[in-house]
């Protein structure tokens, strides 16, 4: 399979071995490797070996390569509790330009991810609208 990484990104230099990183595991598809910012010890992340800001933006063949490797850095790093993360755009607070799963142990209140959601109360028939209108777009 043909890799799509890019000259100028973090991550595409991180996989071509010229900026040094904690590799976890890697396969033909993703490399996972340490963040060097972690919220908490065993904070990992997972990238795919193809460029792309978005998740839509990924084929799917490295999506399905990336979770079961979320799944087994998260029983490796032992955590009862944990989060696995993944952010599309600034607003969204994606910060590297490239798809990436973090995998975030929750060992206590003050360490790991801290999540604010303001959730709405919609009526139902908002709801359902919102359905329709995604199903219409499948």
């Amino acid at each position: 399979m043909s890799q799509k990484l890019a000259d100028d990104c973090i991550f595409c230099k991180i996989i071509r071995g010229e900026i040094p990183s904690c590799k976890v595991i890697e396969t033909d598809l993703s490399y996972a490797f340490m963040d060097i910012q972690p919220l908490s010890e065993g904070h990992t992340l997972i990238i795919p070996k193809y460029h792309a800001q978005f998740a839509h933006e990924v084929p799917d063949e490295y999506l399905a390569d990336m979770l079961p490797l979320a799944k087994k850095v998260a029983l490796a790093i032992g955590a009862k509790n944990y989060n696995i993360l993944q952010n599309n755009g600034s607003l969204a607070h994606q910060v590297v330009p490239h798809v990436h799963f973090h995998v975030i142990p929750k060992p206590n209140e003050a360490e790991g991810l801290g999540i604010r959601w303001p959730a709405k109360s919609p009526s139902i028939d908002e709801v359902k609208k919102s359905s329709e209108a995604i199903i219409q777009k499948l």
